[in-house]
């Protein structure tokens, strides 16, 4: 089940957090992760992992001195086996103190588990707005969901409507954690073709982030502007789909498929705007990371507004349609890139700053559970 031998910690080791995941690949929560591991300090808090999917974190997690366990996902051996393998992590590592778990409404076996083996504080962190997937699926995870309530301890969010979608409106215990990012990587260069017209998108290729509607959007921009280029960076289920439609639309010799992509800000910097339509967001980090590049985004109105560290960020219904889309893109001045890291400091998504607050969080109550 894991890939670590059992290791009992002592009083002269760094705190260790488990962090539970479905997988270590780099999605919108997965980078906040990341982000959080690089920044805080590993000699006081360390990171591990209970996960199911592997990905292009594994190496870094294991060169930062975390340590990684496997056990096979729902959707692979099924319910049962999946609570059985939770339920002996536990059994077999009494010596976790902190359980966070990132895993939306399944986060509530990942809680219950935890409280009967006796973990003192156990987080439940909400990254999305809505249940994705099909019906089945949606109503295993509420069945999980249910479980939160009374098992965990400490409610976090990346936005307010993240926190109101997991733990219900009513809840005033929630706590906002900003999805924060490294500002000197993603800084305001410019090295953008001046003979083109680029479009990124930054996201997993799939249903949620909706990039068949984007690629409607796109022809629509590429009929008035025949120097355009559409970027997307990202792999997931969908690429054969949006290829195909890609061709269909006759546009595929302007629209890149990078694929997974660990240069983003390399993206960014050569991008005269960030468009992602998404269907529903738990906030949107690459909005973030576009905006500290001083790109444009265009970003649907199902995205929440505390994505808005600027004024370089559109917000448009998708209802508008493809065309609406296009001429808001299209009128858009992308003249020059501003600095927007001062704005993006002030509504709190330095992660430096980030970091600080959570490695004190981790020690305050790791101290409080009678640990040295």
């Amino acid at each position: 089940m894991s890939e670590n031998n059992n290791v009992q910690l002592n009083k002269n080791e760094p705190i260790r957090i488990l962090h539970c995941v479905a997988g270590i690949g780099r999605g919108g929560y997965e980078t906040y992760i990341m982000n959080l591991y690089r920044n805080i300090d590993r000699t006081k808090v360390q990171f591990d992992f209970l996960y199911s999917f592997g990905g292009v974190y594994r190496k870094e997690i294991e060169a930062l001195g975390g340590r990684l366990y496997r056990i096979p996902f729902i959707t692979e051996k099924g319910p049962f086996v999946y609570t059985a393998s939770v339920r002996k992590f536990f059994k077999e590592h009494p010596e976790y103190k902190i359980v966070h778990s990132h895993m939306d409404k399944f986060s509530g076996l990942i809680m219950r588990e935890a409280k009967r083996a006796g973990v003192p504080v156990r987080i439940s962190h909400s990254h999305s707005v809505a249940n994705a997937g099909l019906m089945i699926y949606r109503l295993v995870k509420n069945f999980y969901g249910i479980m939160i309530e009374p098992n965990c301890t400490h409610r976090f969010a990346c936005s307010r409507e993240a926190g109101q979608w997991l733990f219900g409106k009513d809840r005033s215990d929630v706590t906002v954690v900003k999805n924060g990012i490294n500002l000197a990587n993603f800084t305001p260069e410019d090295t953008r073709d001046r003979d083109k017209f680029t479009i990124s998108c930054v996201g997993r290729l799939a249903p949620e982030k909706n990039h068949t509607f984007l690629l409607d959007v796109f022809s629509k921009v590429y009929e008035k502007r025949p120097c355009a280029q559409l970027v997307l960076a990202g792999a997931g289920e969908e690429q054969h789909n949006l290829e195909q439609k890609a061709k269909a639309l006759g546009i595929s010799g302007a629209v890149e498929f990078m694929g997974d992509c660990d240069n983003v800000y390399d993206v960014l910097h050569k991008s005269d705007v960030m468009c992602l339509p998404s269907l529903f967001e738990g906030l949107g980090i690459v909005f973030i990371e576009a905006q500290a590049c001083g790109v444009k985004c265009v970003a649907s109105d199902r995205v929440p507004q505390e994505a808005r560290v600027s004024d370089d960020i559109l917000f448009l219904p998708i209802e508008k349609g493809a065309e609406y889309w296009a001429e808001q893109i299209l009128a858009l001045d992308v003249t020059e890139k501003k600095d927007n890291h001062q704005s993006i400091r002030d509504r709190g998504y330095d992660i430096k700053e980030v970091a600080e607050r959570v490695q004190e969080f981790y020690i305050e109550k790791y101290s409080a559970c009678g640990e040295k």
